[in-house]
């Protein structure tokens, strides 16, 4: 191609490194030569081959003993909690029955307020005991003629 330049092309050769001296490798021989253990398959094959151990679990180590200061602190605190959990109830609970109450007693006045009233300012449609017509009344110096 015209005008373009070759690039010179450095190429990089790994350098193998030295061995390491290592530890001569020893073999270990099992201290008892397993059994060897034959299977014949439906089909008639045979395999062959050394029997496993089923591996065991490594035994668990005893928990050590949980200190009693340890255990009253919890319990403790488990009660503290409790405590308070039945505290805020109990306020909550007498809380809400004196609102029930006071909404009893206004709804007791209202009603009987109204029966008041209705009495006071209906028409003497019957005659007996002590009714009259408030309209009616006069008043002298304080003091009540009907």
């Amino acid at each position: 191609m015209p005008g373009c330049r070759e690039a010179a092309v450095e190429v990089h050769r790994p350098t193998p490194l030295a061995p390491m001296p290592s530890a001569p490798v020893v073999p270990v021989q099992p201290g008892t030569i397993p059994a060897v253990t034959s299977i014949v398959l439906p089909d008639g094959r045979v395999v062959t081959g050394y029997t496993l151990e089923p591996a065991k679990p490594e035994p668990v180590a005893a928990k050590p003993p949980v200190s009693r200061a340890a255990v009253n602190i919890a319990l403790g605190g488990i009660g503290f909690g409790a405590v308070c959990g039945g505290l805020f109830l109990l306020t909550a609970f007498i809380t809400a029955l004196t609102a029930l109450i006071t909404q009893l007693i206004t709804l007791a006045a209202v009603i009987f307020g109204g029966w008041v009233a209705v009495q006071v300012f209906s028409a003497s449609g019957h005659r007996g005991g002590n009714t009259f017509n408030i309209r009616k009344a006069v008043f002298k110096r304080n003091h009540f003629h009907g």
